[in-house]
């Protein structure tokens, strides 16, 4: 792994901040573009700027074959039955929402029961309480243990024959926690019950094969990836999809309009209402070309690695003052960690005790480290550990050992 190499790759990173070296560890609020992917959203814009599939002329051409590489790059990443099953969004938001509304208006009625788990995103709670409020439907939540993991066992008893969906993610933004999703979703289907992964920070870390996983939905964004913001990917199961009405109208959605009625257009237009964001979907193969040729797997152990780096150095801080002593006169440690699950990706929530979340990352910002702070958009799971929030860093490919070492010296100094 030549991260000096990889690292030269992202221009963001080469430059200071508050007179600092910029230390970028906010990866699991969005990754930095490496150069690839900002040089192909310029070249759309100088040499192939047109709508696309409705030109004849030259450039429609070239965009619309660019976009719809892209969908076949998606669909090889994910591992879709077929390419049709793609469907472009503006993000894991909008793939959440076009679900909750499109999915309810078929298969929802009064007295169905959704389930989500207690680490989800506000993203994937809000449109399923308001789904429930239209259709006077019951949400569920699967708890969560003090590890940061998912009750397995109460799942199973939250699932019946009116559980018509399960919402859930794969991995936690704000503890990490990698979820048994196959086996989430395989308990569902035993009842009978569809599923929605959200895989927002899933897709850059872990193999994704929705096949294999059998998976009903699939969410991802493309930003979390080392691609552009407002693009984003909804994988479905055809017949579902299918069955589904449009969630959106528009030029792209239709077949054919008469003022008597209007026949929709195929999978995957179905559900592409309007222009869409053509350039940031046809830079985001190059985002999935830059994972693919450095490697999930080698991806993975990397960020684990310094996963595992910064966990031994946050556990070895000790206050230097007679006040962090307990009365065996061994010290109470100043750092708390979130999290602890067995399996997760490189992103760790911690609290330093004695100090607002907020003033920790000003102060760290002021020695040029990016570290995202608050709840993490999962107000019920810190409502969970009985917190505000936390201050919480994630680690891509371009993070190096060095980079920790000075984050730590720095909440080292923020103890004492």
């Amino acid at each position: 792994m030549n991260v000096e190499s990889i690292r030269k790759q992202f221009p963001i990173l080469h430059q200071e901040v508050n007179g600092k070296h910029l230390i970028y560890f906010d990866n699991a609020a969005t990754t930095q573009k490496p150069l690839v992917v900002i040089n192909a959203i310029k070249q759309y814009y100088e040499t192939d700027n047109a709508n696309i599939h409705r030109g004849i002329h030259t450039l429609a051409e070239r965009a619309t074959a660019a976009f719809e590489a892209t969908r076949y790059a998606v669909q090889k990443f994910i591992n879709a039955k077929e390419h049709a099953e793609i469907i472009f969004t503006k993000g894991t938001t909008d793939g959440i929402n076009l679900v909750a509304q499109s999915f309810s208006k078929a298969f929802i009625k009064a007295g169905d029961e959704i389930i989500i788990s207690g680490m989800e995103h506000h993203s994937n709670i809000v449109p399923w309480q308001m789904v429930c409020e239209e259709k006077g439907a019951i949400l569920k939540v699967i708890p969560v243990t003090d590890e940061g993991e998912l009750d397995i066992v109460a799942y199973d008893k939250l699932l019946s024959s009116k559980t018509k969906l399960v919402a859930c993610v794969y991995v936690s933004n704000s503890l990490g926690t990698i979820n048994p999703i196959k086996q989430i979703i395989e308990q569902a289907h035993i009842v009978g019950a569809k599923v929605l992964v959200d895989g927002a920070q899933a897709a850059s870390h872990l193999d994704i094969d929705v096949q294999e996983l059998d998976a009903d939905f699939f969410v991802f964004s493309a930003h979390k990836v080392y691609g552009p913001t407002g693009v984003g990917v909804l994988y479905g199961k055809r017949d579902l999809l299918d069955a589904m009405p449009p969630y959106q109208c528009g030029g792209e959605m239709i077949k054919e309009v008469t003022f008597e009625k209007t026949t929709y257009n195929e999978l995957p237009y179905k559900f592409e209402a309007g222009t869409p964001n053509i350039a940031d979907v046809i830079a985001f193969k190059y985002a999935i070309d830059f994972v693919n040729e450095i490697g999930k797997e080698e991806i993975r152990d990397y960020e684990n690695e310094l996963l595992n780096y910064f966990v031994v150095g946050a556990n070895c801080i000790r206050p230097m003052v007679e006040k962090g002593l307990t009365l065996n006169g061994e010290f109470n440690s100043p750092i708390r960690l979130y999290g602890t699950a067995k399996e997760k990706v490189a992103v760790q929530s911690f609290v330093i005790n004695g100090m607002h979340h907020f003033d920790a990352g000003m102060m760290l910002d002021a020695k040029g480290i990016a570290v995202r702070t608050g709840h993490h958009c999962t107000q019920p799971l810190m409502k969970r550990f009985g917190i505000e929030g936390t201050i919480r860093a994630s680690f891509a490919i371009y993070n190096t050992k060095q980079e920790i070492d000075v984050f730590v010296e720095a909440i080292n100094r923020l103890v004492n």
